[in-house]
């Protein structure tokens, strides 16, 4: 199996935790076990990160598809709780009856409010991406099979800038109503 293929089925995976959590929480009214099927999705990052590092100190040459390991394993821990919790808050108010989720603001301070957190999100998402980053540079300690790994590096860093300007172009011209 493909290094991008692992992926894949680890985004899956992710996906199918959170589902039978909430299933097992909203429909079938068991909550503890519920709450184990949430508390266990970090347990896809490990072995997605376990598996890339295998796959590369078994001499592959890091690709952009290694990269994107790290990037998925800070994106999921930055982002994973927030995802989380969206999911559970809606299957909550379909099946539980619990009350409709607030809806993201739109417009005005509290949107560029919004982005500016998400953006401090995604900076959290690289910091620890890049952590993951280097960390593979170093297990691995062959310039000549990491250099796809700090292009990665070099990638993410635009796209986070542009996140930015982005981000916070609304402090300065909020969206209007």
């Amino acid at each position: 199996m493909t290094i991008a293929a692992f992926i894949i089925g680890c985004e899956i995976g992710f996906w199918v935790f959170v589902a039978a959590g909430l299933v097992f929480r909203y429909i079938l009214g068991l909550k503890r076990t519920g709450s184990l099927f949430l508390v266990a999705t970090p347990v896809v990052d490990l072995v997605l990160i376990i598996a890339t590092v295998i796959d590369l100190r078994n001499g592959a040459t890091a690709s952009f598809v290694h990269g994107l390991a790290a990037v998925y394993i800070g994106v999921s821990v930055a982002f994973g709780h927030r995802m989380i919790r969206w999911a559970d808050e809606r299957f909550a108010h379909r099946f539980a009856g619990a009350p409709a989720p607030e809806p993201r603001p739109k417009h005005g301070p509290a949107h560029a409010r919004r982005e500016r957190q998400m953006w401090f999100l995604h900076l959290l998402a690289w910091i620890i991406g890049c952590a993951v980053l280097l960390g593979m540079i170093w297990f691995v300690g062959d310039d000549s099979r990491t250099a796809e790994l700090w292009s990665m590096i070099s990638r993410w860093a635009i796209l986070l800038g542009i996140d930015f300007i982005w981000s916070f172009s609304y402090t300065f011209w909020p969206k209007k109503a």
